[in-house]
């Protein structure tokens, strides 16, 4: 059955098309809380300088992935969900040009099946893509319903760029690294890796408290923080550090501000400003227009401008406005 004709067919059989992408949806939400940290490097935590030469890997791969989901129909209240995640690699080597070594996607709709009239949920087995069933407690409102969808799409990317990571990461050459986005710690292959590192944005949930949470927090540009083990939220044991790309002075506290994670090992202690120096210089050239440019490798955003230019346009948020139309 084609897309439009089966979209006349969910019709037909009582629900009512939609066209909204939720607030968020765009991309992983990170938690927030204080999670604790035990010290590795100082007994407490201290700034330390990045090393300005750095490493120079002869190769080196780039890890990212997006998330895109959008509500295409209601049956009653009950949203049914058209998502789409992706997970790309792309590998720099010795000509510096970065190209496409792995690329994965999945497509599939959520809905919570048992609340579904079974002329919908016929349809929706029938329509092509696999359908991944909503918890019970999703029935209850359409709110709970998309904090359960944004759920399961979370988890869906995670388990994407585990699987490519990991397949990436048994490639690797002998000096090779892999920098993937995000949290190391969501797998034991990738954590226990020697030359792995997650690169992480977001802080919603911290590690320090009280000075020691300042001095974290306004480390100056091209300086990193003592390592430290994570404690409270990591799924594998890692080691990591905070680093700083640019100046926050006159910004943000956050700005520039990046937490690296890397394998629990005394020989990541020992690099830690060699890998800093060398994810400083990776910052350039900018990742402009992206308004997170200043966190955001270059490398990591030419992994996520290849994966938007693959993207499906339908599940992108309309730029048309949403007021009603009247005729005048």
């Amino acid at each position: 059955m084609s897309g439009r004709a089966w979209a006349d067919a969910m019709r037909a059989a009582g629900a009512v098309p939609a066209s909204y992408v939720p607030e968020g949806s765009l991309g992983r939400t990170d938690l927030e809380e204080v999670a604790g940290a035990e010290a590795v490097e100082n007994a407490e935590l201290r700034v330390h300088p990045a090393d300005a030469p750095g490493l120079s890997p002869p190769a080196a791969s780039f890890l990212d992935g997006l998330q895109y989901w959008k509500v295409v129909f209601y049956d009653g209240v009950l949203p049914i969900v058209h998502v789409h995640v992706a997970c790309a690699v792309r590998r720099r080597g010795a000509d510096r040009k970065l190209r496409t070594a792995d690329h994965a996607t999945r497509d599939f709709h959520l809905a919570h099946l048992a609340g579904l009239k079974p002329a919908v949920r016929r349809l929706l087995d029938e329509g092509g893509l696999s359908v991944v069933d909503l918890p019970d407690g999703a029935a209850a409102q359409p709110g709970r319903a998309q904090e359960a969808a944004r759920r399961a799409v979370e988890n869906a990317r995670v388990a994407l760029e585990k699987e490519v990571g990991e397949r990436c990461a048994a490639r690797l050459g002998p000096d090779e690294w892999l920098v993937q986005d995000g949290l190391l710690s969501e797998s034991a292959v990738l954590s226990g890796h020697p030359r792995a590192l997650g690169v992480i944005k977001s802080h919603g949930a911290q590690y320090f408290e009280g000075p020691e949470l300042e001095r974290a927090l306004t480390i100056p540009a091209g300086h990193r923080t003592s390592v430290f083990r994570p404690r409270g939220r990591a799924r594998h044991e890692v080691y990591s550090w905070y680093l700083r790309l640019w100046p926050w002075e006159g910004n943000d506290l956050l700005f520039g501000l990046l937490r690296i994670e890397a394998r629990a090992h005394p020989d990541t202690v020992a690099r830690a400003s060699a890998i800093s120096g060398w994810l400083v210089r990776e910052r350039a050239p900018l990742s402009t227009p992206d308004a997170r440019w200043d966190r955001l490798l270059y490398p990591i955003h030419d992994v996520e401008s290849y994966l938007k230019a693959l993207a499906p346009r339908d599940l992108l948020p309309a730029p048309a406005s949403r007021l009603p139309k009247t005729g005048t």
